[in-house]
């Protein structure tokens, strides 16, 4: 009993730390968002303190549900998530598969690979929407551009210019504007995150057994063979992991759709949280409360899919 009890003490104030930790701003918002909390109301300055006198109920929730850019918010953040995790899992098992195995510089590839990941979010969207993306003196811009002066050199040869005659000129596109802003941010981020699932992936793929890959190969299996029945069952708790966590960080994306957008037709949850919170604190909870609960969906149906991976 003793032996059980000491390591409980010892633990014991880290747990008491961590859940005070979480307890408190949790039960904050919780409070502000049954309340009428608004930082500069001249009308009704009673309204500027968080006091209990200004209970509002579900006033605050309604507020949010009937504003116009909640189901933006709600659906874009999941639209974004989702694609995060489709490209980066794709992308991070066809890199994996191509650097596992031994050929010159692969040493230097893998850091080079994983480097991305170390990039501060914010840097990272400011040099994908000014560097890579402007469609006037980025890559983008460059490419095509020089494009459109190759087509026109084209049309003058006597045979093939009847057929580049026809060719439009290209346009580059605006990344900053309403209907594309959320697709540079599915870029930049997939950009960012693939190399920690490549990191995964990698590593769970000098654990893979050859001995099955070898009898694959003597049974005549092709390489797709092999990837589909061996490759990927065996990695498949590796790609539930990297599903979770990268979902628990994309749901609070906000530098890079301030950065792209400044939210004009791109808002996820945490960026109407702080558009909310310039203002009315209570809005802000409220909102809060809904990321929450949206969070905790998604890591409810996360759980169970790692836990059925677990148990296969």
């Amino acid at each position: 009993m003793a032996d059980r009890t000491l390591p409980k003490l010892l633990q014991t104030p880290a747990v008491i730390l961590l859940l005070i930790w979480m307890i408190v701003p949790l039960s904050m918002t919780l409070y502000f968002s049954f309340i009428r909390y608004v930082l500069n109301n001249l009308r009704r300055p009673e309204w500027t303190t968080p006091s209990l006198s200004n209970w509002r109920g579900f006033g605050n929730y309604e507020f949010v549900m009937n504003n116009k850019d909640f189901v933006l918010a709600m659906t874009n953040s999941l639209f974004i998530v989702g694609s995060i995790l489709v490209l980066t899992v794709i992308l991070g098992l066809a890199i994996a598969v191509l650097i596992n195995r031994s050929f010159p510089g692969r040493g230097i590839v893998r850091v080079l690979l994983i480097s991305p990941f170390f990039v501060m979010p914010a840097v990272n969207a400011v040099l994908w929407i000014n560097m890579l993306l402007d469609p006037v003196l980025g890559l983008q811009g460059i490419a095509v551009g020089g494009i459109n002066d190759m087509i026109d050199g084209l049309r003058d040869f006597p045979v093939l210019g009847a057929f580049f005659s026809l060719w439009p000129e290209l346009e580059p596109i605006s990344f900053r504007a309403t209907q594309t802003s959320a697709y540079a941010v599915i870029m930049m981020v997939t950009w960012q995150w693939t190399p920690f699932a490549v990191l995964i992936f990698m590593t769970s793929l000098q654990s893979e057994d050859q001995q099955q890959k070898e009898a694959a190969i003597l049974d005549g299996a092709s390489n797709w063979s092999q990837f589909i029945n061996l490759t990927v069952p065996h990695l498949a708790r590796p790609i539930a992991i990297v599903v979770m966590i990268q979902s628990i960080f994309h749901l609070s994306l906000y530098a890079e759709i301030e950065i792209v957008s400044r939210g004009n037709g791109n808002k996820n949850l945490p960026y109407l949280i702080g558009e909310f919170a310039n203002n009315n604190i209570g809005a802000a909870s409220a909102t809060g409360i809904f990321a929450v609960i949206l969070a905790n969906i998604v890591a409810i149906f996360l759980l169970r899919m790692i836990g059925k991976s677990l148990m296969d």
